[in-house]
């Protein structure tokens, strides 16, 4: 008889775990609060413009390409990608000498390097000499493997191999050692938020990020990240998967520390595992209210682990194209980046902040009415944990001067705020809400040592036969990618758990 699984939330995590488990045999019924697929990898469409809500930049796309091809597609039918050159624009002030147009193409990367020093294009090749060798180690020991017990960790073998990340370093300082010009290093560093974690205080190894940008390219797909999100709903589908759409899930139903099903609103659903891509400390703490089952993770632990920095972000729909700025991807840096920083992860509001522009209609005019643009702009803040101030009408129009002040400096956008025609934005209230990220951090669970690889929440509940997690909160952490190699990793315990094999 076919074994029944309840993946709850069609996150990207969710999808891909419920595509790898169809495509296995099993009968997968998804379960999702929203009454659309993507979790933060969504879409907002207002007034004829259309934005992705969330995620934006695809790395790393052979990961993204890996669920379809699993199940016998070709991706390009799904998820059609261009790659990005240059991947992005980085401004540091108003003058067209303070923009960089950071390319991945080695032979103009170089030529503009060397106009910075020679010294620093000599660094940034010794840079990803190591950052290259210590993430051949992340992938083939850490980010591809779960950790079952304390031995899978505790061992000679992979305590060499968790010495060679040098994990006691920060980003930043890492980055300083090979390249001395600070807007290089900046450039080099600030990526780390792309994970919700300082540059500054962050493990060095997460300097990983920029080389993969830099070796494997930046990606657009078509329509936007949230083609993603439809496409493996579309892949689950054809499969013969099943989705249940505005049906929140109210508990994991549990007896004597082994899941069964899930509680909804008005029914039961008995199945023979639980896959949960709901925020694992928003998870533990509501939908497993066994105590038992909790584990360590008890209401007290989880108020006070440390969390990921959240978002603001204005989706402006303009009247006008602005030419000026080429690229999708720009990256407006305060004078004080460092500040900036130090004041997210110290719950002040920001003084001049950095923030991201983004405009995917430089790729798909579709996401835009004709001779239009439609702007995403993005500030990382703090969580609502760590926040010293209210999220409220007063904070919104706070940070929208400030975005749009420091706008206006940029050639083309002078007159940016009596060019918009269509606006909404979403808060870190807004995303707590919305997407039950607890405490609005975006990105989970803060990646620093103490919660990551072994010591954050792992894909097989420790306390609780046949349940199992996945997502940005769980090993191995945040970004896109790495969410999907969480699925992968909470499929392969299942498997394992379930057949005695892996995927």
């Amino acid at each position: 008889m076919t074994k029944k699984v309840a993946v709850i939330g069609a996150g990207v995590a969710g999808l891909a775990s419920a595509i790898r488990l169809q495509h296995e045999g099993y009968e997968v019924e998804l379960f999702e609060k929203e009454a659309i697929p993507g979790g933060k990898m969504n879409r907002i469409e207002k007034d004829g413009y259309t934005f992705d809500l969330g995620p934006s930049l695809v790395m790393m796309p052979e990961i993204y390409k890996e669920v379809f091809e699993l199940a016998g597609r070709d991706p390009d039918d799904y998820i059609p990608m261009t790659r990005l050159d240059p991947m992005y624009s980085a401004f540091f002030g108003p003058d067209e000498k303070d923009r960089y147009d950071v390319s991945s193409d080695l032979v103009t990367l170089i030529a503009s390097l060397e106009n910075l020093s020679d010294e620093d294009a000599k660094g940034f090749l010794s840079y990803l000499q190591d950052i290259y060798g210590r993430f051949i180690v992340a992938k083939d020991h850490f980010l591809q493997r779960p950790f079952r017990s304390a031995l899978d960790f505790y061992n000679p073998f992979m305590i060499k191999q968790a010495l060679k990340l040098k994990t006691f370093d920060t980003a930043s300082h890492s980055i300083g050692k090979f390249v001395k010009d600070k807007r290089m290093q900046q450039m080099l560093s600030f990526q780390t938020l792309y994970i919700g974690v300082s540059p500054n205080n962050g493990p060095s190894l997460y300097s990983i990020i920029p080389m993969i940008e830099f070796l494997y390219g930046v990606w657009f797909i078509k329509g936007g990240m949230y083609t993603m999100a439809k496409s493996m709903e579309r892949l689950f589908l054809e499969l013969g998967g099943k989705v249940n759409y505005n049906t929140p899930v109210e508990r994991i139903l549990i007896q004597d520390k082994k899941a069964y099903g899930i509680q909804l609103q008005n029914k039961k659903v008995l199945t023979d595992f639980v896959l949960c891509n709901a925020d694992f400390p928003y998870a533990i703490k509501n939908l497993v209210q066994d105590k038992a089952a909790k584990g360590k993770y008890t209401d007290k632990k989880i108020d006070s682990m440390k969390y990921s920095c959240s978002c603001f972000i204005l989706y402006l729909g303009m009247d006008r194209k602005y030419d000026q700025v080429e690229q999708l991807h720009n990256f407006v840096f305060t004078e004080d980046l460092d500040k900036n920083l130090e004041d997210i992860f110290d719950g002040k509001l920001l003084d001049k902040p950095s923030y991201y522009l983004y405009m995917a209609s430089k790729m798909d005019q579709s996401m835009a009415p004709e001779g239009k643009e439609g702007l995403y702009l993005l500030v990382p803040v703090s969580d609502l944990s760590t926040a010293d101030y209210e999220w409220n009408e007063e904070t919104v129009q706070y940070y929208r001067s400030q975005v749009l002040n420091s706008l206006k400096t940029l050639k083309g956008f002078e007159n940016v705020e009596n060019e918009i025609v269509s606006e909404t934005y979403m808060t870190p209230l807004d995303f707590e809400e919305k997407f039950n990220a607890y405490n609005g951090a975006c990105f989970g669970l803060r990646p620093n040592l103490l919660q990551s690889n072994h010591f954050r929440p792992q894909a097989k509940a420790k306390n609780c036969e046949n349940l199992y997690f996945a997502g940005s909160s769980t090993h191995p952490g945040a970004g896109v990618p790495i969410v999907l190699l969480s699925a992968k990793i909470a499929v392969e315990e299942l498997l394992l758990d379930d057949r005695g094999v892996k995927a």
